[in-house]
């Protein structure tokens, strides 16, 4: 059984994950395609990668706004295998280039 990580412990590994955030208990990212269908490419590529981790995450799409939540459910917070699946992402995005940069 993985351990549920302090706020302590995500805020630390959050500063080496870009763009993710801690909101209500999940680790949290948005990001921004070019389009609709670029967004819907991004989420069946995650798919398949949440599919090898066996770690799945909750996804919300609205348009060519794709944004994902990261929490080991049957844990009831954030642990290891999140922050595991989230580094992946991070990999999968980089070989990306449709995604917009977010205005700040």
């Amino acid at each position: 059984m993985p351990k549920v990580l302090s706020k302590e412990e995500i805020e630390s590994r959050l500063a080496k994950l870009d763009g993710w955030k801690y909101e209500e208990g999940f680790l949290v990212k948005e990001l921004t395609f070019q389009s609709f269908l670029e967004g819907i490419s991004f989420v069946n590529r995650l798919a398949r990668l949440a599919e090898e981790f066996e770690h799945h995450p909750d996804i919300y799409i609205r348009y060519n706004k794709v944004k994902l939540l990261l929490q080991t459910h049957s844990e009831g917070g954030v642990t290891l295998w999140d922050f595991q699946l989230a580094t992946a992402i991070e990999r999968m995005l980089t070989k990306s280039s449709k995604i917009k940069k977010k205005k700040k």
